[in-house]
């Protein structure tokens, strides 16, 4: 089943002559169940790409089918609707509310929605027992660790069942080990959850967690590498492979 369609997607800024295309003519698609990366050096407009996905930003041209629906066509509250109920998202540096315990920071997403009292309290439940932070839900953030604060920041995004899960380099405020908790947690919700999630990272390491990556260059996808049956060591080699054809440097990457 399909979740995502891109289809033709441009992006440009500027004008009178002084045209920036930060996404140039793209098209992908990403089934239900599936952890799709997208790669790419800085300015190669990968993060472009996740916020025209997103609604934070419009597309110039091109259509974004999320679960069937055009997302380039809505607007206003339609719009804001649907981007509280139908995407999930997970930033590089939280966005958890201080005020709030990691519960209310992932039920706030729910009571939102207006989602019965009773039914939270199971859904945040079981959403925290999956990434392993149950017994830190009545803690604030800051009395979390960083990898700790990205999980509530995973279950927050997941707990309203979206059709999809956007993550912006995840991992890149987490020191290693956190980085790693964080990407088996991201398969959990994959695996387990049947989440769908597209996560822009331009860390080898981190997408050879992925089930496929996109590689976008100067705004178009320069490639794609697809898993299969590899491990993830053998992934990672092959990630290696096209960063250096992309020409980004081994410190950008590793």
């Amino acid at each position: 089943m399909e979740i995502l369609r891109v289809e033709h997607l441009h992006k440009y800024y500027g004008g009178r002559g002084n045209v920036t295309k930060a996404v140039d003519d793209i098209s992908f698609s990403v089934e239900k169940g599936e952890f799709l990366g997208v790669m790419g050096a800085s300015g190669s407009g990968k993060t472009t790409l996740l916020n025209c996905i997103s609604t934070i930003d419009t597309a110039t041209s091109g259509s974004i089918f999320v679960g069937g629906q055009d997302v380039t066509q809505m607007r206003g509250k339609k719009l804001a609707a649907f981007r509280r109920s139908q995407l999930g998202f997970v930033f590089q540096d939280f966005n958890l509310l201080d005020t709030l315990t990691a519960r209310e920071n992932v039920a706030l997403a729910l009571t939102i929605l207006r989602t019965p009292a009773r039914e939270i309290d199971v859904r945040v439940q079981n959403v925290a027992a999956e990434l392993g932070i149950a017994e830190v839900l009545e803690k604030y953030p800051y009395q979390l660790s960083g990898g700790q604060k990205q999980r509530v920041a995973c279950a927050r995004a997941i707990v309203t069942n979206p059709q999809m899960a956007l993550a912006d380099e995840p991992t890149g405020a987490l020191d290693s080990k956190s980085a790693r908790m964080l990407l088996h947690s991201l398969q959990t919700m994959v695996q387990v959850m049947e989440a769908t999630i597209l996560m822009v990272t331009h860390d080898a390491f981190t997408a050879s967690y992925c089930d496929r990556i996109l590689f976008i260059k100067d705004g178009r996808i320069f490639s794609e590498l697809v898993k299969g049956e590899q491990s993830r060591k053998e992934f990672f080699a092959r990630i290696i492979e096209v960063v250096t054809l992309l020409g980004g440097e081994s410190a950008d990457v590793l």
